[in-house]
């Protein structure tokens, strides 16, 4: 990416970035908040869901940094979901999470080129599959 601050583009990542930061904080709640021993399965696709998000936000901060623009920062807090490890409530929350970022990745899609398209088409499509494991359904359009 070589764009201005305040082009499109940038925008987008900047807006991905936070979509991803929110994701980050929401996973590693929802990973506290699972149980390995009673819903294998779950915990499993949480926490791989928390690695593969931590993992995106730190190339969003690089891509961003390269283009010597300040990335923008995580909240200091997000609101979260009342799951009381409950299977079904901590599936929910964490659909949501993966829409939200299939989202924020479709429009990333629509607004980028070269490089940066690439990688948001895999990534939205990693979080269209991803919400298959939480219970979602596919769709013509993941992100829509």
């Amino acid at each position: 990416m070589s764009r201005s601050e305040e082009s499109p583009e940038v925008n987008a990542v900047q807006q991905t970035l936070a979509a991803e930061h929110a994701a980050v904080f929401l996973f590693g709640y929802l990973g506290a908040q699972t149980s390995q021993s009673s819903a294998p399965a779950l915990f499993a696709a949480v926490s791989a869901a928390f690695e593969i998000h931590r993992g995106r936000r730190d190339e969003l901060v690089a891509a961003v940094s390269a283009l010597d623009v300040v990335p923008v920062p995580a909240a200091p807090s997000y609101d979260l979901p009342t799951v009381r490890q409950r299977p079904v409530a901590i599936a929910t929350a964490a659909l949501a999470a993966e829409d939200a970022c299939a989202r924020a990745y479709g429009v990333l899609v629509s607004m980028s080129t070269g490089v940066t398209r690439a990688w948001a088409i895999r990534a939205l499509t990693d979080s269209a599959l991803r919400s298959l494991d939480f219970g979602g359904e596919p769709t013509a359009f993941p992100g829509s």
